[in-house]
Order: C-alpha cells, then structure tokens, then sequence
C-alpha cells in the first residue's frame, strides 16, 4: 500500500524534470512541501507504464524509511490516474543547478556542499539504497543552506541509460556502467565527482572548454581530458580525479572513504569567478583595503594574454602582480596562470 498525504492542496508549478513535474504544495501536517509529479507519457505503452509504475511504487517503502538531515524526506505516495505523486520535504534554496549556470563557485561553498551530500549519501548507502543520479538538479538547498540529496531512487538499472540521455546527465553515467556494468557505490561516487567538478566551474567553462562528456567517457581516460580552471588547486584535482577513475579498484572504495578525503582539502584563498564567458576569465580576490585581480583574454584556439593586478577599495595606486609577456600557447597560459595561482 502507498501512504496518501491527507488534504493535499498543489499551489505553484516549481519546474520541469525529465520524469515530470515539481509543484509547490501545502498538507494539513507538514505545511508547506515539494509534490513531485511523475506521469505517464505518450510513448508510454500499457506493458511499459505498468513496469515503470510498478519499479516506482516497489521503492516507495525505501524512500520514506530513508531519514536523515541531508536527504530530502519523503512523506508520501499516492497514484492519481496516470501519474505518480511523491509528496516531499520542500527546499526554499533550490538546486544546485541555478548555481551551476551562474557560474564557478568557491571552493569553501563547494566543500561544504561535498560534505553536507556525502553524508547524507553515506546513510543511503548504509541502508542498501544506491542514488544513481547525482547531479546539481538533484542536490537542494533548505532554508539554513544545508545542502541535501533529492530524487534518489528514481532511476533504476533498467532505466538509467535511456533516462540519462534524454535528460541531458549522460555525463554523469561512470564508465562501467556504460560499458555494461550494473551501478554500484563507486558510480555513485563517480557522478558525485562530476558534480563537484561541474560546480567548480560553473555552466560556461564546461560547454566550452571540454568536450562532450556523452560522447567520450565510455572510451575510458576522460578524467584525463577535463580542463581545469587554473586556480583550482591539485589536491582538489587530485581527489576529484581518484573519485573519477576509470578503473574501480582506482577508485574510492566508500563515501567515508571520500569525505575523509575532501574535508582536508584547502578552501584559501577563496578566489571568486565573477565573469567567465568564451573569451574572458576574472577572478578577484578581497583583503580589507584592495581588491586582486586576474584576468585572462582568449583570442584563440592558440592565442591567450593574462595580467594580475591589485587595485584599492579607496584611494591609492593600482599595483601590477604579474602578465603574460605576449600572445601564448594553451598550455603554457594554463602553467602561468596555476603558478601565480599557487
């Protein structure tokens, strides 16, 4: 039997996902919440919605015994026609996705996403349950900011790889599975390495300076392909790495094991990315009275300048840190930029 939240009135339309729609709702106990809805869709034969109904509803049970400060609760579950309704804890903060899009974030703001996720992914995994779509979209903030994983269970094995490429997560499929392997903790654990790369720099540099993840990963090496902002530092790049390696046995074993890793990264100094588009990076770095700037103009595939400079909050000169001495190469304006950085 699947619980049925009583007085269930559905208010605002919050978004669009790939399984459905969100909406604002508001329930005689838990006062304002997230209704999920998922619905049949047209290509959907009888013979197909019956087993997606079914896989659905059997991880019902699993999603509301699944408590824990950093996984979005579940309340309920109820059927309304050709259509599911999870009923749900509500995130005023939203997803991680509209800060993606926005931009690079710190690496203070990333760590702390990193551990408040992998702890709540540490209790999924401690009761048997795989997440299998960790992504910004699925990682919500509540109203102290406290990040916490949503729409786990979801995905099944059977539905992971068509889902992930017409959702557009594609990328966050581990090798293995593409190769045919089934999920595990080491995919999650996988995607949850994208995430984190993903959230570091932000929608624009990863459109366009990688290539398409979809397209690569089940090749093997395409850690080994990702292009780095340059102020992320190598520990940094280091554990994403390990947690993104092709190899499993390479790999993180546990999220214990991962969270031991990222809470001993370095957070300082806390750089911000406010502009990065197809041909301009800025970071800027404040102390009390000045303000550290860096920029670097891509003119070309081949053709990069940068400069760092200090400029006063009030009055005073503006100071040069250091430039690039003419037009360079990729790789040599990669190993300036991570040596002034450093």
């Amino acid at each position: 039997m699947t619980s049925v939240v009583p007085k269930l009135q559905i208010l605002d339309k919050l978004g669009n996902g790939h399984f459905g729609e969100v909406f604002l709702g508001q329930d005689a106990v838990h006062g304002q919440v997230a209704v999920k809805v998922v619905s049949r869709k047209a290509e959907n034969d009888d013979e197909e919605w019956v087993d997606i109904r079914r896989e659905f509803l059997a991880e019902a049970q699993h999603l509301k015994t699944a408590t824990h400060r950093n996984v979005v609760q579940v309340y309920g579950i109820d059927e309304v026609e050709d259509a599911i309704r999870f009923t749900m804890a509500y995130c005023p903060g939203g997803s991680l996705q509209a800060h993606f899009e926005r931009g690079p974030m710190t690496l203070a703001a990333v760590r702390k996403v990193a551990i408040d996720v992998l702890i709540g992914l540490h209790a999924l995994h401690g009761r048997e349950m795989l997440h299998r779509d960790i992504k910004p979209g699925n990682i919500l903030l509540d109203h102290l900011g406290m990040a916490k994983l949503g729409d786990f269970g979801l995905v099944t094995d059977r539905l992971l790889l068509g889902y992930g490429s017409a959702a557009g997560y594609a990328d966050h499929i581990a090798v293995e599975v593409w190769q045919g392997s089934g999920t595990s903790i080491k995919s999650d654990i996988w995607a949850l390495g994208m995430t984190l790369f993903r959230l570091l720099h932000g929608q624009v540099w990863y459109v366009f300076q990688n290539e398409c993840p979809a397209d690569v990963i089940a090749q093997g090496g395409f850690i080994e392909r990702l292009r780095w902002l340059p102020h992320v530092p190598k520990p940094w790049r280091k554990v994403i790495r390990k947690m993104m390696a092709d190899n499993t046995n390479d790999r993180y074993a546990t999220t214990q094991e991962v969270l031991n890793a990222i809470s001993a990264l370095p957070t300082e100094p806390e750089w911000t990315v406010p502009i990065v588009t197809e041909d301009l990076v800025r970071w800027e770095l404040q102390s009390p009275k000045r303000l550290n700037v860096v920029e670097w103009n891509i003119h070309g595939q081949r053709q990069h300048e940068w400069r760092a400079w200090s400029q006063p909050l009030g009055k005073g000169n503006n100071r040069s840190l250091g430039a690039s001495t003419k037009v360079i190469g990729r790789n040599q304006v990669d190993r300036e930029l991570e040596a002034y950085f450093r």
